[in-house]
């Protein structure tokens, strides 16, 4: 007997919701939505394993140094690319040669060449029901831990140097990363308060049944890559989608 084609109602399980799409759309036009940074980024994949310096990419595309960073700071936060301290070729520091230059290299492509919200989202309730029944206090201090040591990894990824950057870029970066996860979101400034505002939740229905799990394991990774970045801080959650709010925002 012939196979029958999908049915509608089975392509329609297949398909991204309205906010799965729209995360998915800002991660790629947050990372690629510039032409010169995708000349910027098929460059650095030229370049193979050496990578590429700011200073390298300014000259190649006639760019002030600030607007190159800028471009690969975008690419890095988004884990397009990683960011390794050292010389061409990995070759050790000369005496009294100073600070190794900071060097972007491409990631692997199937690290990041995926939608962001490739995820099972049976796993995800299932994990999600497995901390759940520690009890909500036990659960929420379980998820945070793990959140922030997460964050913690992706910071070192982003910037081996921790704790370098200043709060604003700081938040900026954090905000790319989190887009790149399927979150969409965007640094904001009112008053001069910073804030992290993330239009889009990866988890779906799980947030909705498991709030203080999956919200705690969120802000750990946000309360981690700002540590890594930056330095410890204690970012105010003032808003979340799963308790009916149009956005979650923490600010900073």
């Amino acid at each position: 007997m012939p196979p029958t084609a999908p049915t509608a109602a089975a392509t329609a399980e297949r398909s991204l919701s309205p906010d799965e799409f729209n995360a998915a759309v800002a991660a790629v036009t947050n990372a690629f939505g510039d032409p010169t940074r995708r000349e910027i980024y098929l460059f650095v994949r030229e370049r193979g394993p050496d990578g590429v310096t700011a200073s390298e990419v300014a000259e190649r595309f006639a760019l002030h140094s600030n607007v190159a960073r800028h471009h690969l700071e975008k690419l890095t936060g988004g884990g397009y690319l990683v960011v390794e301290m050292g010389r061409k070729g990995g070759d050790a520091p000369a005496r009294g040669a100073g600070r190794p230059s900071k060097r972007y290299c491409a990631a692997a492509l199937d690290a990041t060449f995926s939608m962001p919200l490739k995820h099972d989202d049976v796993l995800s309730d299932l994990l999600a029901a497995a901390l759940d029944a520690l009890g909500p206090d036990q659960a929420a201090t379980l998820a945070d831990d793990v959140g922030y040591a997460y964050g913690r990894s992706l910071a070192a990824r982003m910037d081996p140097n921790a704790g370098q950057r200043s709060v604003r870029a700081a938040v900026a970066a954090v905000a790319d990363a989190l887009t790149a996860h399927g979150f969409a979101a965007h640094p904001e400034e009112k008053g001069g308060e910073l804030s992290i505002v993330s239009e889009c939740c990866p988890f779906g229905d799980t947030a909705t049944k498991y709030p203080h799990v999956v919200c705690a394991l969120d802000r750990g990774m946000i309360r981690g890559m700002l540590a890594g970045l930056h330095g410890e801080t204690s970012p105010h959650f003032e808003a979340s989608r799963p308790d009916g709010d149009d956005h979650c925002v923490a600010r900073v």
